[in-house]
């Protein structure tokens, strides 16, 4: 075998020492490298996390605000004054207590079990606004006997759920009278049936958040509504013949924990609460996790964090009365965020100290379940020597459930559908919404929409490249603290100073350059064209929160991210306006641009944040808008609406609406192009001018997206 070291014949082997014409060349090679060659570099921002980041920095301020303010219970007077605080500011929040009415109870039909009796019961906790519930009355022992007011955790049968029976059941073998009632969209009070059926084509989250979207327009939320039916229903339950006034208590699971969570805070006649998994977590916590512990709408409370009130606050009015906080150990990967464990011990402290003010230290308590969300057996078991102990006076605990058996849920029915709606043809939230006067006043538009005026840096170029007779700049703009709006810009080597400055708006983003396209388009026409991703679209879409992949997949969402804005006190729409306005100044300070006319072009759901950044910056000559809502008054009155959340205002109809912000920019002009109703349809030129009535106003039939139908304004 040859082990000798071969090489190819044309390959020259160098010398072992070079020689001085080979060190020349060398030197030479190397300097004609060092000409050519670039050293890599990253240009671009991460821009998946300008939107978590900014949410951080809100966060953070609330949650040091409210903890400012605790630190400060250290009497029982402060105390005092903190809890008529949280209940003045929660109704506030929510859009104000309603009015008291007749309730208009009665009795459809009962039936009797060993050791107690079910009656069937409907009332009204606001006019014409029906309630299915079941009263459980104790066979044995001597009335009055102590009241509890069960609320319902998101189960789509409501009060005939199986956990929930064998709780209701146990607590009357017990000797406690107890009223259960269907939450607004579940059980008999489905608002969103499936064709054909009394069930719902939505699922219970939804139905509470369907009509709760609507509601915010108006300054209003779902939590008003269900925490009105919970007082209703307390007023009920205080009200019955057999019934302690003076030993009223409430508990619920899961949901119906976070609903008795919102009674304590508004209502003085309980004496005794436990919540069982009740989303016991603020949003504004240490190591905020964007977009925060977001839920169902009425979980949500809007405008709460700079006022430094969060969920933990409704528990507060209670103190110091008999509190059990119960949680399944496993809800913070299992079903809520991965801070609902740890923020709640962290809460829990805090409400502790209150309770020790007030010198009833032992009258607060935490019971944790290893097991998953649910009302499982050790919960009831911890909810019945609760109760026990403190609404009877018992010492020796309760070691075992009393026998139970669930019923059928057309045994519980109180009307003879499955469905209060069909049956009575009552009201439903969204009738109800739709009533809802509502007055429009003065306001600013920056504090209507949580706007911050940009920073000062303007705008910065990051790198250039060229395509055939257009130059193609990659710029970004500084627009709030730790936020930079990417964009493109392109300018065409031959200037014509007499066309227009076109800002590009898309609802998904200014997505990837690709050649000959709009941007081009109207580049080779002599505009200079900006495409922006304005937040949480495009580049700005950001990036995953921590947590299990169940969880964090669901809330990475234009959805969640508004719920988070709205809670934090700045809406989603108004950061992207925020960002608008940063990429309008930043261009208007450059002098090759600054004298140019600025036309803003946006389609879909873009529409929104162009049409409110022209109410605030003069220096925005004219809207194209295409296939963008006609008007926020079109949601509010479109049962089956289909717009997304992002671009929600609360309380804007209590102001404003679209076709005001028009008139408001006159005589600047504004082109609406396929104006689209809330559930996406098409509307016709006419109607969208009787809506709009303003001279400025150019209404054309169809949302065209072409250089020719931009320019032609």
């Amino acid at each position: 075998m040859n082990n000798k070291l071969t090489h190819p014949p044309n390959l020259r082997l160098p010398s072992p020492l070079p020689t001085r014409r080979e060190l020349f060349a060398l030197a030479a090679c190397g300097a004609a490298l060092r000409a050519t060659a670039q050293t890599p570099v990253r240009i671009y921002r991460d821009y998946p996390r300008c939107l978590p980041d900014y949410l951080r920095s809100l966060a953070d301020r609330a949650y040091r605000m409210r903890n400012a303010e605790l630190a400060k219970l250290t009497t029982a007077a402060a105390v005092r004054a903190r809890q008529e605080w949280v209940a003045e500011t929660f109704w506030k929040i929510v859009g104000g207590k309603p009015e008291r009415t007749p309730l208009n109870a009665r009795t459809v039909g009962s039936f009797e079990r060993p050791g107690y009796r079910v009656e069937k019961l409907i009332y009204e906790s606001q006019p014409g606004f029906h309630v299915s519930a079941n009263l459980y009355i104790p066979a044995n022992g001597n009335p009055p006997f102590p009241g509890v007011l069960f609320q319902m955790g998101h189960t789509a049968n409501g009060k005939a759920a199986d956990l929930y029976q064998r709780c209701c059941q146990g607590l009357a073998r017990l000797g406690y009278l107890v009223l259960a009632f269907d939450p607004m969209g579940q059980g008999e009070r489905i608002y969103y049936p499936a064709p054909g059926s009394s069930r719902s084509r939505l699922g219970p989250d939804e139905e509470h958040t369907y009509p709760g979207r609507q509601m915010l327009l108006n300054g209003i939320s779902t939590a008003r509504l269900q925490t009105w039916d919970a007082v209703r229903s307390l007023d009920y339950l205080a009200g019955h013949p057999l019934v302690d006034a003076k030993r009223l208590a409430s508990t619920g699971q899961s949901g119906g924990g976070t609903t008795t969570m919102l009674l304590a805070a508004v209502d003085d006649r309980l004496a005794a609460v436990a919540v069982s998994s009740g989303n016991t977590e603020n949003v504004a916590c240490a190591n905020f996790n964007p977009p925060g512990s977001t839920d169902d709408a009425e979980q949500d409370l809007p405008g709460s964090g700079p006022l430094g009130f969060d969920r933990w606050d409704l528990l507060y009015p209670l103190a110091p009365k008999p509190l059990q906080i119960q949680v399944s150990s496993r809800d913070f990967f299992g079903t809520y965020s991965p801070s609902y464990i740890e923020n709640g011990i962290e809460e829990f402290q805090k409400l502790r100290k209150v309770y020790a003010t007030l010198g009833h230290p032992d009258r607060l308590a935490w019971f944790a379940t290893p097991l998953p969300h649910g009302l499982t057996y050790d919960m009831r078991i911890a909810i019945y020597n609760w109760f026990g102990r403190w609404l009877k006076g018992e010492s020796k605990p309760v070691a075992e459930e009393p026998p139970t058996s669930p019923e059928r849920d057309e045994t519980l029915f109180v009307s003879e559908t499955g469905s209060l709606v069909q049956s009575l043809h009552g009201e439903t939230p969204f009738t109800l919404n739709q009533k809802h006067a509502v007055a429009k006043t003065p306001a600013k538009l920056e504090t209507l929409l949580g706007v911050t005026r940009p920073m000062p840096a303007g705008l910065t170029t990051l790198a250039r490249a060229t395509y055939r007779d257009t130059e193609i700049e990659a710029v970004e703009f500084a627009s709030a603290p730790k936020v930079w709006v990417p964009a493109w810009l392109y300018q065409p080597k031959k200037r014509d100073a007499s066309r227009p400055l076109v800002i590009v708006l898309e609802p998904n983003g200014r997505g990837a350059w690709h050649e000959g396209e709009l941007y081009d388009s109207l580049a080779s026409r002599g505009c200079v064209v900006c495409a922006p991703d304005l937040r949480n679209t495009g580049d700005l879409t950001p990036e995953f929160g921590r947590g299990s992949a169940r969880y964090t997949r669901a809330h990475n969402s234009d959805e969640d991210y508004a719920w988070s804005s709205f809670i934090l006190g700045e809406s989603l729409v108004g950061q992207r306006v925020t960002d608008l306005l940063a990429v309008v100044k930043g261009l208007r300070a450059r002098p090759d641009l600054g004298s140019r006319r600025v036309l803003v072009a946006a389609r879909g759901t873009a529409t929104i944040a162009a049409q409110f950044a022209a109410a605030l910056e003069p220096a925005i000559d004219a809207l194209y808008l295409a296939g963008g809502l006609v008007s926020y008054q079109r949601i509010v009155d479109t049962e089956s609406y289909t717009y997304p959340l992002g671009n929600f205002v609360p309380g804007v109809l209590r102001h404003t609406d679209l076709p005001g912000l028009a008139a408001a920019i006159a005589p600047r002009r504004v082109v609406l192009a396929g104006a689209v109703d809330a559930a996406g349809r098409k509307l016709p030129v006419v109607e969208v001018r009787d809506e709009y009535g303003a001279a400025n106003v150019d209404v054309r039939p169809d949302a065209v997206w072409s250089a020719e139908a931009m320019l032609g304004i």
